[in-house]
């Protein structure tokens, strides 16, 4: 029997180190009965999180398919709980845990083990976790981990950002030997931003959720610090791009925020009418040449989703 450990599809940073140090955990302390821990992905690293793993010289986790998964092995799912975000194909009652830091839309046949706490990474869950036990990381993954819980809070910038992730980065950073974490913030930010490798569509899919809201609503959030270029130069592929996406997962509305994480600003690109009218109502303003710039809001949980679900209801 293996205990396989994943993250959501299209992982970016947090889910990827939450699984390999909640794979940590649970094979330094074998009172968690979970044997043989093994963390995996579901996909490709994005280029933030490529960078991050050729800093700290550690081998990325394997990609498996539900099909590797066999019916005596148990399934731990991180920084994510919803069907849509999981692995392809994954047998829900081989669930035996989640542990997340999103709002939960569950519906299994059986009880498990939750772990749900309204922190800004579920890597800082999983710190908490290893104090509780007396279990810390080695250097490198202390390293990735504080990398998660930078990427997931934007800098600590979020409003999803607590006292918690706060002091347990700066005692990650310790543990890492990173002095500078403004400096290495600042490395997060520049590899976020690198798109080059992305196709339109991939930057459109690149972290997106889907939310059952009135009309089913597709929000991918693009994180950057080249918001200007990306608008001038993007624009109009990336429009096609959402058109296509749109039809493909058979969505109502669908919107990309592009967030600018240095000038803390987002700026909607919006398809059609419909999803100009509701942004105009969500946020105000009025929507011009398909963008719609809605201020200084970072996140997509507490701040952007809320108010286009408000303006759905």
């Amino acid at each position: 029997m293996k205990t396989y450990i994943i993250g959501h599809t299209k992982p970016d940073t947090d889910s990827v180190v939450a699984a390999m140090a909640t794979a940590h955990l649970f094979q330094k302390d074998e009172t968690f009965l979970r044997p043989n821990a093994l963390a995996v992905i579901a996909d490709p690293l994005n280029p933030e999180t490529k960078f991050l793993f050729e800093k700290f010289e550690l081998e990325i986790p394997p990609q498996i398919t539900a099909d590797q998964i066999k019916p005596e092995d148990q399934v731990v799912l991180v920084d994510h709980n919803e069907n849509y975000q999981r692995l392809g194909g994954l047998n829900p009652e081989q669930i035996v845990e989640i542990i997340d830091h999103h709002k939960p839309q569950l519906n299994l046949g059986q009880p498990i083990f939750l772990n749900f706490k309204v922190w800004g990474s579920t890597s800082t869950i999983i710190y908490y976790f290893m104090k509780q036990q007396g279990i810390m990381p080695e250097a490198k993954l202390a390293g990735l981990m504080l990398a998660a819980i930078l990427s997931d809070t934007v800098g600590y910038k979020s409003p999803t950002t607590t006292d918690k992730d706060r002091k347990f980065g700066a005692e990650l950073a310790n543990l890492a030997g990173i002095k500078d974490v403004e400096a290495f913030t600042l490395e997060i930010f520049k590899a976020k931003s690198d798109i080059s490798s992305l196709t339109d569509e991939q930057i459109v899919r690149n972290d997106f959720k889907i939310f059952e809201f009135n009309k089913k609503t597709f929000i991918d959030q693009l994180e950057t610090v080249e918001q200007d270029s990306i608008l001038n130069n993007k624009k109009d592929s990336l429009l096609k791009a959402m058109q296509k996406t749109k039809e493909a997962e058979g969505v109502e509305l669908l919107f990309v925020a592009i967030t600018d994480i240095l000038k803390v600003n987002t700026i909607l690109l919006i398809l059609g009418e419909e999803e100009a009218r509701v942004a105009e109502k969500a946020f105000g303003g009025q929507v011009k040449d398909h963008t719609l710039d809605i201020g200084s809001k970072l996140s997509r949980k507490k701040e952007i989703a809320p108010a286009i679900e408000k303006a759905l209801a």
